[in-house]
């Protein structure tokens, strides 16, 4: 065999070598785009629900606003509640994106009475 057959030969290998190689790097990268992809898009939708639930949190504050003049206790308004349970959709949304598992409590908060507030301002 002469040198022009043997470098002809180990060009034809080297190329083939390569190509396997690139081939297989190819389905590597698409597999790593879907993925990002994947994770681009549940980053933007979790973007999407923060900002739905930032919404939701400023409409609340200023319907308990008003009515904390009017009402003695503002989490009975029908408003409120609906307000309250988009939110605690949200919530329960993010951490299904998150992977995580919330347990949404319905527990009502206790009323605050005027010595705890008293005593949270003394310890401040």
């Amino acid at each position: 065999m002469g040198f022009w057959e043997k470098v002809k030969k180990d060009i034809q290998k080297g190329f083939k070598d390569g190509f396997y190689f690139m081939k297989g790097g190819v389905l590597s990268v698409k597999k790593r785009t879907k993925q990002l992809t994947k994770e681009g898009q549940k980053k933007f939708e979790l973007y999407e629900l923060h900002s739905k639930v930032q919404k939701e949190m400023t409409e609340l504050g200023g319907r308990i606003y008003e009515l904390s003049a009017k009402k003695k206790n503002p989490m009975l308004d029908h408003k409120v509640k609906a307000i309250s349970a988009k939110i605690e959709k949200f919530e329960a949304k993010i951490a299904k994106l998150e992977g995580k598992v919330k347990k949404v409590s319905k527990k009502v908060p206790k009323k605050i009475t005027q010595k705890h507030n008293t005593k949270a301002k003394s310890k401040q």
